[in-house]
């Protein structure tokens, strides 16, 4: 089983993420005010979803990178197995968790693409 989830203001005006086989699990608006900075919203909007197909992780994957905003670095993670995938706007990332170097590039991406820091925290 893959779960994740997408926040409904990383995706770009017109973008559809709607990958064959998801099931939504829960939505939900989550005060991040605290967390925020400047050109992202006080408030984000999680979409939780899953689906029971572990082979699906690449068209996930690849559905992610197509409808994300390029701008603010916004990303989006899941695990799948023993992997972790991290996606932002056209780029993906799979590594064995707990793989510091790959972990780092990711992370040093991020960064390059304006995610600030402190939200580069996904769970290995």
């Amino acid at each position: 089983m893959i779960t994740g989830y997408v926040l409904g203001e990383s995706l770009r005006p017109g973008a559809a993420f709607a990958p064959h086989g998801l099931r939504i699990r829960k939505v939900e608006r989550v005060d991040n005010s605290a967390s925020a900075t400047a050109g992202q919203p006080g408030a984000w909007t999680f979409v939780h979803w899953e689906t029971d197909d572990d082979g699906a992780a690449g068209p996930i994957a690849e559905a992610l990178a197509d409808a994300l905003k390029p701008d603010n670095g916004w990303y989006a993670d899941f695990t799948v197995g023993d992997e972790r995938v991290v996606v932002f706007a056209g780029r993906v990332f799979r590594y064995r968790r707990g793989d510091e170097a790959a972990r780092a590039e990711a992370v040093a991406y991020g960064l390059s693409v304006g995610t600030p820091e402190h939200q580069l925290d996904w769970e290995e």
